[in-house]
């Protein structure tokens, strides 16, 4: 049995979930026929035959998981033998056997519980995750009667939902980037009272990112957390926060320095389309230098957004309102926007943190 195995779909997917089987076992395909659909964390991949032959087995069904580089499906002929029933996480047909795995944990927090040996026993038989637990014993210690307090809770609530697709990945990175990051934020009001009415904010606010960077470039860059080492650069690509009901994508704006206005509210819109349906290519959502969100389109109006490793900075804008706010040292009503930059203090500054800042709101005050 030749096995082919799930290739590698991009820079930092390490699995992805069956979507849809478009062979079954017993069937013959040819070379580049559609073989199986897969969801990753950043999109939906139709996976072709690599080569022609009859299918001997399928390792995983629908909504199981696959490792990057596991068997993924059996073809008749010779060729490799190695078969990893452990490969998927779910249900996995292994001969005549049924491998039975929980899907991963992400995060848990359960080194700093006080609990006697016993409790945590209970809470392992009760599958009960000591960190959601209020402790009512001395100290602080969580008893019998809580984790059975919290085990008739959660049988009340009924199974959880499993995180799957954009949302398990955004588990994943946000975990990461709160045990790496050093966070800090600053915030302030741009008056843009003077903008006018059919102004596209998106791309004006992505112009000023440009301009900030430009003043202050040591916020577009990436840092090393192994080498403690940093590296600014030049070409500025931002990643633009886009909500679906999936869960939140940052696709790619390539060069924002060299485009035009049409040229970027074309790619932004392109890339829209490809998120919510699904079809963004995997190497237009990495490798971005410096993240942008308009939270303030949803609501909203200050914020602590997250940075996401190798980056070190993140913008964010909040809702635009009227507010009372002195005009040549007399009070007026203008429109002022809201304007959020969380950085990396291990890569970044205090100080080119506010210039930074200092210059993205300058730019946007200059606008018409």
């Amino acid at each position: 049995m030749k096995i082919f195995h799930l290739p590698d779909l991009g820079e930092g997917l390490t699995d992805a979930e069956i979507v849809e089987w478009h062979v079954d076992v017993g069937d013959e395909v040819v070379t580049d026929a559609p073989l199986v659909t897969v969801e990753t964390a950043k999109a939906v991949v139709d996976i072709p035959s690599p080569f022609s032959g009859n299918i001997v087995r399928r390792f995983g069904e629908a909504g199981d998981i696959v490792e990057t580089g596991k068997p993924l499906v059996g073809f008749a002929g010779n060729g490799e033998q190695r078969v990893d029933a452990g490969t998927v996480v779910g249900k996995v047909e292994a001969s005549d056997e049924r491998l039975e795995e929980a899907p991963a944990v992400v995060g848990t927090r359960t080194a700093g519980v006080r609990a006697t040996p016993a409790v945590r026993a209970l809470a392992q038989r009760f599958d009960v995750d000591l960190s959601i637990v209020s402790p009512s014993g001395q100290d602080h210690t969580i008893t019998r009667a809580d984790v059975e307090r919290v085990a008739r809770r959660l049988e009340e609530l009924g199974p959880a939902e499993p995180l799957r697709g954009a949302r398990r990945a955004m588990a994943i990175r946000m975990t990461r980037a709160h045990a790496e990051v050093v966070p800090a934020t600053i915030m302030d009001d741009a008056d843009v009272d003077a903008w006018r009415a059919q102004a596209d904010v998106t791309v004006r606010l992505i112009r000023a990112i440009v301009a900030a960077c430009c003043a202050e470039p040591s916020l577009n860059a990436w840092y090393d957390s192994h080498s403690n080492a940093r590296r600014v650069l030049e070409r500025i690509d931002v990643a633009v926060a886009v909500d679906t009901e999936e869960g939140l994508f940052a696709p790619v704006v390539r060069d924002v320095g060299n485009r035009d206005d049409n040229d970027l509210r074309a790619g932004l819109d392109r890339l829209k389309q490809d998120v919510i349906a699904r079809r963004i290519p995997a190497e237009e959502m990495r490798d971005s230098s410096i993240t942008f969100s308009n939270y303030g389109a949803i609501g909203g109006r200050y914020a602590a957004p997250v940075i996401v490793p190798p980056t070190v900075a993140i913008v964010a804008t909040g809702r635009i309102e009227k507010r009372v706010i002195a005009v040549e040292d007399r009070p007026a009503v203008r429109r002022t926007l809201p304007v959020v930059l969380s950085f990396d203090h291990r890569a970044v500054t205090g100080g080119e943190a506010a210039r930074f800042l200092a210059a993205l709101i300058a730019f946007l005050e200059q606008c018409r």
